[in-house]
């Protein structure tokens, strides 16, 4: 019985494990932090990456095809516990849409000991601050795919005007 009790133990506490650390993702307040390092796989001139974490809304980073993507890095490995994105070109509704949007963000997490954790972001056509909640630790770099493209006609090009990243507090 006893060997019976410690064997469940065991097979059940990375399960307990990931309830505790939810639980305290959800109880603390959560805390904004700034990448140490930004890189993209392609940029429109004039709407660099960097711009994805300036804090403004009114400006974006620019990519001209689906599969493009930015590299944040990260000087201190933290627990996600939550990211926004601004898709489109602003938060304002008359300019979102002036631009192409993905609808879906192919996100891929690498923790400080090589780990890595894919999610994906599916997005609304909307404008404004859309929140997901991730929940992964020692997070070193997150790299998003823009996948799915709409409005992408005459000329136009992907835009995402903010990304947020947050630790728990």
């Amino acid at each position: 019985m006893v060997l019976a009790l410690c064997a469940g133990g065991f097979l059940l506490l990375p399960a307990g494990r990931a309830l505790i650390e939810d639980t305290r993702d959800k109880l603390g307040k959560a805390k904004p932090v700034t990448p140490a390092g930004v890189r993209a796989s392609a940029e429109v001139p004039g709407h660099a990456a960097t711009r994805t974490t300036d804090g403004l809304t009114n400006r974006y980073w620019g990519a001209s095809r689906s599969g493009a993507s930015v590299t944040y890095g990260f000087a201190t490995p933290f627990r996600m516990v939550d990211v926004i994105v601004t898709n489109g070109a602003s938060a304002e509704p008359e300019v979102y849409a002036t631009q192409g949007r993905a609808l879906r963000i192919e996100m891929e997490v690498t923790s400080k000991d090589g780990e890595v954790v894919r999610k994906t972001l599916n997005l609304s056509d909307k404008p404004g601050p859309q929140t997901f909640q991730t929940g992964i630790s020692d997070v070193a770099t997150v790299r998003l795919t823009l996948e799915s493209p709409t409005g992408l006609t005459g000329g136009r090009h992907l835009a995402v005007a903010e990304v947020e990243f947050f630790q728990r507090g």
